[in-house]
């Protein structure tokens, strides 16, 4: 009981680094692998199963993202934390299907988006005195209602959104992650708010969410 502590507390210093763990992994440590595969399945999988809606997709997606990063430590810079490089590669692995069964083209969408880029006229004209979230958890639940909000942005907006939600990154990781400044990620989720609120009015005017 005793050595299960202090390995417990060695994962959790300086050997519980992901550069130390993606080391011992290279040098055939399966213990080291399956720890980095525990410390970020569930927020992956969180991330993927709310940027897909599917529940199934996502476990396929999350087996992908695990695969990659297996066969991608070799080549990895082991001095950084890997997790902007897990998320941006969960989210390009939900745009490819998304692409796949939706043949939609999302060149536009996935643009460069430098800060003082211009919106549609749709999302500029968006009112932004809509209810807030909070006004509407006392009739509505709120998470249920905030998922569904969420999944219907545009994809660079959910991506933002959801990473900054649901994995919790600061938005200089969003920006490693999606391969943008972090001026443009903060910049994305003010722009998801009105987008938000409307959905979010929408469906308390519908009555009840489909």
């Amino acid at each position: 009981m005793q050595i299960d502590q202090q390995q417990e507390s060695l994962w959790r210093g300086k050997r519980g680094s992901d550069g130390h763990l993606a080391q011992r992994a290279l040098e055939g440590d399966e213990k080291a692998f399956e720890a980095l595969v525990q410390r970020y399945s569930g927020p992956l999988f969180s991330f993927i199963c709310h940027f897909l809606g599917d529940y199934d997709q996502a476990c396929d997606i999350l087996q992908q993202v695990l695969l990659q990063l297996y066969l991608s430590l070799p080549g990895l810079h082991l001095g950084v934390p890997l997790k902007p490089w897990l998320f941006q590669v969960a989210r390009n692995r939900c745009l490819d299907e998304l692409r796949r069964k939706r043949a939609v083209t999302f060149s536009e969408l996935e643009s460069g988006g430098e800060e003082g880029e211009e919106l549609p006229v749709a999302v500029e004209s968006i009112a932004d005195g809509r209810p807030l979230p909070e006004e509407l958890a006392e009739r509505h639940d709120l998470r249920r209602l905030l998922l569904e909000a969420i999944h219907s942005l545009p994809p660079r907006f959910r991506a933002v959104v959801l990473l900054r939600y649901t994995a919790q990154l600061s938005f200089a990781e969003i920006g490693q992650a999606l391969s943008m400044p972090e001026a443009t990620a903060k910049t994305y989720f003010q722009r998801s708010k009105p987008l938000l609120r409307a959905s979010l009015s929408g469906q308390v005017r519908a009555g009840t969410p489909s």
